[in-house]
């Protein structure tokens, strides 16, 4: 960024939390918005070709400007290291107004909400409070400063109001750190030392994962007494007794020792039970004995079940709790197996249907065809019935894929039409910076959305629009990121995508870097002469002659599906 926009952008962020006015997307009439819900709704939800929307619930919109300041958390931080008003309100806000609509979201990450510690530490890079979710205080309890659980409960009807699944942010293997306002847990409960060296599974499983950062003993059968600043604080709170009672209904039910995993599992899945939460994503996964990831999934699959059953007019669908692990380093390329040196680990067969994949990345400045293939090869075979979440850039990964933000069509094209599943970071969409002036380290990839560009840049409206053309249409089709693959001309580019299970058969065919005008796409051997096609980029219509799509658009992008 060019240190003359700076001062610029600070301006914008601060306005920015304060909302911004509401703008219907021209990309899309109020008539075409009814007939595709219309069509969504006959249209099978499937894991491992959804389009995630992840956002930090601090950054993306203030709806709830009162909320902004608790337990006293007033102190000057390092930049973009405090709190800035984002809530599970501006979330709500976003929902009914259709922005992820618009964009062909069918499911939303948002990071943890539970309550944080109410102190700051100093992480070498100013003071740093507990903005970004991370850093539990107390599970059982949300944080003021996100919104309240009538809001959290809101938020999940809204979403499935519009066909939009929700994923928790949850956390298992360590507490907040230590302030001056918040004591360690007991010693029973957690490990203060060592700092893991990441050299072996013993040092990245049994330690901390920084300093002050107490981890919790996730491997221990150990039974433990809940903490006296806990009991006080459900005490105080007038609900000591139901929280008691809950506890004991738990471990009866289960059999489970009451040791510290247990606990945590008990009410992180209490979400799911009450509130209808569709899945967790789950943060640190390789820091925690991979046991309790496959007692987390069992426990959340009983209460997803027990929800529906309470709630048979809300279900969505028959698809089962889903739970995908953020084990850090992860590649498709490595299969099912993630490799700490002296020992290998099959996260999927603990619980987890997909893991984040920290691959697309280095792949997106490949030729098209070359990542595609290799995504439908690797998902397809070694990894058949699981899938990998697929990202570009994120809140904690400091090489993205263009961090200048020059490529945003192409970023667009490589994350939206690669097989698995996609994960717009919140901000991809709209050219959000990642870089901001004074933050140091993930700081920078946590700026507030830039809501005010898409009224005062129309380059960004304009990169808005690819973004939410291709989010639908991978919406619409499951086959674009669960079907097989298959290229049909390399010039122009061309390909295919299927997709057939349980009934329902989806078929397209896309085409990239076209050139302006007249357009002739190969199509002999997917789609029979005869065949009425609408590409659903431009909206022109066609009828498929002599084995070929023939039609004219001004854009370098076709989607063609089946006419309705």
């Amino acid at each position: 960024m060019k240190p003359l926009l700076l001062p610029l952008l600070a301006l914008l962020l601060l306005w920015n939390c304060q909302g911004e006015p509401q703008k219907q997307d021209a990309s899309q009439t109020t008539e075409e918005q009814a007939k595709t819900a219309a069509q969504t709704d006959s249209i099978p939800f499937l894991w491992e070709g959804a389009n995630v929307y992840f956002l930090l619930t601090d950054r993306f919109r203030n709806g709830k400007p009162e909320n902004d300041v608790n337990f006293n958390r007033t102190l000057p931080t390092g930049p973009l290291r405090g709190f800035m008003g984002g809530d599970l309100a501006g979330i709500i806000d976003k929902i009914e107004a259709g922005y992820f609509d618009r964009l062909g979201v069918n499911a939303i990450w948002f990071t943890p909400v539970v309550e944080q510690i109410h102190g700051a530490t100093d992480e070498g890079t100013g003071l740093s409070y507990g903005y970004h979710g991370y850093w539990a205080k107390d599970w059982t309890a949300l944080d003021p400063n996100f919104g309240t659980r009538a809001e959290l409960e809101r938020l999940v009807e809204t979403a499935h109001s519009h066909g939009i699944r929700v994923l928790m942010d949850v956390v298992l293997n360590h507490t907040g750190p230590v302030t001056d306002q918040d004591a360690a847990w007991p010693k029973d409960w957690v490990r203060q030392e060592p700092v893991c060296t990441f050299d072996s599974y013993e040092n990245t499983t049994a330690c901390t994962l920084v300093e002050n950062l107490p981890d919790i003993y996730t491997e221990s059968d150990a039974p433990v007494e809940l903490p006296d600043a806990l009991l006080a604080k459900w005490k105080a709170e007038g609900r000591l007794s139901l929280e008691l009672d809950e506890l004991q209904v738990f471990f009866e039910r289960t059999g489970y020792p009451r040791a510290p995993r247990f606990y945590l599992i008990k009410w992180l899945t209490d979400y799911v039970n009450d509130l209808g939460i569709d899945g967790f994503r789950v943060d640190t996964a390789k820091h925690a004995d991979e046991k309790a990831w496959g007692e987390l999934y069992k426990q959340a699959s009983f209460a997803f079940e027990n929800w529906k059953k309470l709630h048979p007019d809300r279900i969505l669908d028959q698809n089962p709790f889903f739970m995908v692990g953020e084990v850090y380093g992860y590649g498709i390329s490595g299969g099912r197996d993630y490799d700490f040196g002296n020992r290998k680990v099959d996260y999927f067969d603990h619980g987890f249907k997909a893991l984040i994949n920290f691959e697309l990345k280095m792949d997106a400045a490949n030729p098209y065809e070359e990542t595609f293939r290799k995504y439908n090869r690797l998902l397809q075979n070694p990894l058949n019935g699981k899938s990998v979440m697929n990202y570009l850039s994120s809140h904690d990964d400091g090489n993205p894929f263009d961090p200048d933000r020059v490529q945003p069509y192409r970023a667009a094209n490589v994350l939206l039409l690669t097989p698995g599943i996609s994960q717009i970071y919140y901000g991809d969409e709209t050219s959000r910076p990642l870089r901001a002036e004074g933050a140091v380290g993930d700081a920078n990839l946590r700026t507030f959305m830039n809501w005010g560009d898409l009224d005062s840049l129309e380059t960004t409206q304009n990169i808005l629009d690819h973004w939410q053309k291709l989010g639908r249409f991978r919406r619409m089709h499951p086959a674009v990121g669960a079907g097989r693959h298959h290229r049909l001309s390399s010039s122009p580019y061309v390909f295919s995508r299927s997709y057939t299970g349980e009934g329902f058969r989806d078929k397209v065919v896309i085409g990239l870097d076209l050139k302006e005008g007249k357009k002739s796409l190969l199509v002999r051997g997917f789609f029979g002469d005869g065949t009425a096609l609408r590409d659903a980029y431009s909206g022109q219509e066609l009828v498929v002659r002599n084995g070929r799509a023939e039609f004219e658009s001004p854009f370098a992008v076709a989607l063609l599906e089946l006419k309705p």
